[in-house]
C-alpha cells in the first residue's frame, strides 16, 4: 500500500472519503451528500454505469469499479484514494450482499458471498486505510441494520444479520483499539429503507411496494425511511463535533427496532 503523511495544509483542505456500494442507494446518497459539502469521494461498486451515474453531475467524485470481496480490492481501494486525493479522512463500509435462504438451503457459496462482502471486506478494507486514516484522524462509518440488534430473529436472513451483528461488536471494539491512534469508529444502523433494492433483488414494483407499506404501518414513524437522511445522519456522524462519540452505533429506523 502507498505510504502516506498529511501536511498542515492539507488538514485545512477538502477530505478524501470512501464509500463502498456507492452505486445506488444508500451509497450514492451517501456519497453525493459529502460531494455537496466540498469533500472528494471515491465511490466504489461492481457496476459502471452505476458509479458513473452517482458521480453525475458532482465533480468531487471519483469512481473505481471493483468487488470488495476481491482479495486485492482493499489496497487497490484505498491505493486509489491516496492517489486521487492525498489523503484519506473518511472510509464508509457499506456494500453490502443479500440472499435470503433458510438454514436447510444454505450452502458454502452464499456463506463466502455474504460474509465475504458483509463482514470480510469491511475488516480488511479498513485494516489497509489505517495508516492513511490515522495519518489524519479519520473516522470509520459501519452500516450495519437495525434488523440485526437486540434478540430478534431474523428468519431467511440469518447470514446476512448475523453478518451486520458482527460489524456493530467490531465497531464497538475497532473504536476502543483505534482510539489511541486518534480513529474514530462509528456505525450507523437503518431499518427499512426505500432503496429501490428490490427490484434489483427479483421482487416485482408491486411486490416490493407492498413489503414497504407494511413495514411503515409496523413502524412507530408511520413510514420507512429515505437513502437521503441515512446519509445526512452519515455526515453527521463525522464532523468534528461528533468525534467523542466513538463506539456508537446508532440505528435510524422510526423507532421500529423499539417495537
Amino acid at each position: 500500500m502507498t505510504s502516506h503523511h498529511i501536511t498542515a495544509d492539507q488538514a485545512a483542505g477538502p477530505r478524501g472519503v470512501i464509500v463502498t456500494g456507492g452505486g445506488t442507494g444508500i451509497g450514492r446518497a451517501t456519497a453525493r451528500a459529502f460531494a455537496e459539502q466540498g469533500d472528494r469521494v471515491l465511490v466504489v461498486g461492481r457496476t459502471p454505469a452505476a458509479l458513473d451515474a452517482t458521480a453525475e453531475g458532482h465533480d468531487g467524485i471519483r469512481v473505481l469499479a471493483a468487488d470488495i470481496a476481491e482479495p486485492d480490492a482493499p489496497d487497490r481501494v484505498v491505493d486509489t484514494a491516496l492517489r486521487a486525493f492525498g489523503r484519506i479522512d473518511v472510509l464508509i463500509n457499506n456494500a453490502v450482499a443479500h440472499g435470503y435462504r433458510r438454514l436447510a438451503d444454505t450452502d458454502r457459496e452464499l456463506l463466502d458471498e455474504q460474509w465475504g462482502t458483509n463482514l470480510r471486506a469491511p475488516v480488511l478494507l479498513t485494516r489497509s486505510a489505517l495508516g492513511a486514516l490515522e495519518a489524519g484522524g479519520g473516522t470509520v462509518v459501519n452500516v450495519s441494520s437495525s434488523g440485526a440488534r437486540g434478540e430478534r430473529a431474523w428468519p431467511e436472513n440469518g447470514l446476512y444479520g448475523a453478518a451486520k451483528a458482527a460489524l456493530d461488536f467490531l465497531t464497538r471494539t475497532w473504536a476502543v483499539e483505534l482510539a489511541p491512534r486518534g480513529i474514530q469508529v462509528v456505525g450507523i444502523a437503518p431499518g427499512v429503507t426505500d432503496t429501490r433494492s428490490g427490484p434489483r433483488l427479483g421482487m416485482t414494483e408491486q411486490a416490493y411496494d407492498g413489503f414497504l407499506t407494511q413495514l411503515a404501518d409496523r413502524t412507530p414513524a408511520g413510514r420507512v425511511g429515505t437513502p437521503d437522511e441515512i446519509a445526512w445522519w452519515i455526515c453527521q456522524l463525522t464532523r468534528p463535533e461528533a468525534r467523542h462519540a466513538t463506539g456508537v452505533v446508532l440505528p435510524v429506523d422510526g423507532g421500529l427496532s423499539l417495537t
